[in-house]
């Protein structure tokens, strides 16, 4: 059998600690290039997706806009509606021609019979009556 001194012992497990400490290293180095690949696609990633964002942004403020615009192109349609509804369409039509052939002028018949001003115009000059000179 070997005589193994303390010296020799000693040597075999310094050699033995430092490829442990090499293999370690090996390992290390190994996976810290997985991690700096994978954080450069995460990176990556998120710049796509904040470029995304930017134009999401930009999109929904657009239709915000053109929905703010439609709101206030259409905001009396609501009110113009109720007052069709409420006037019940032939039967004041029908009064405010009898209304104007009787020499009643538009502004009453807008007031009288909830028609628009347009409306109004319109039924004085069909039906209203002729003035002479």
């Amino acid at each position: 059998m070997i005589n193994f001194d303390l010296n020799m012992i000693l040597s075999l497990a310094a050699a033995g600690l430092g490829f442990c400490a090499l293999l370690a290293a090996i390992i290390m180095s190994f996976s810290v290039r997985r991690w700096r690949a994978r954080c450069l696609a995460v990176e990556t990633t998120l710049a796509a997706m904040r470029r995304e964002i930017e134009v999401l942004a930009s999109i929904s403020l657009r239709t915000g806009r053109r929905v703010k615009r439609i709101e206030h192109e259409y905001s009396g349609v609501a009110d113009r509606v109720e007052l069709v509804e409420l006037r019940g369409a032939a039967a004041s039509f029908d009064e405010a021609i009898d209304s104007a052939r009787r020499g009643t002028d538009s502004g009453r018949l807008t007031q009288q019979f909830g028609l628009s001003r347009v409306e109004a115009d319109l039924v004085t000059r069909l039906h209203g009556r002729r003035k002479t000179a």
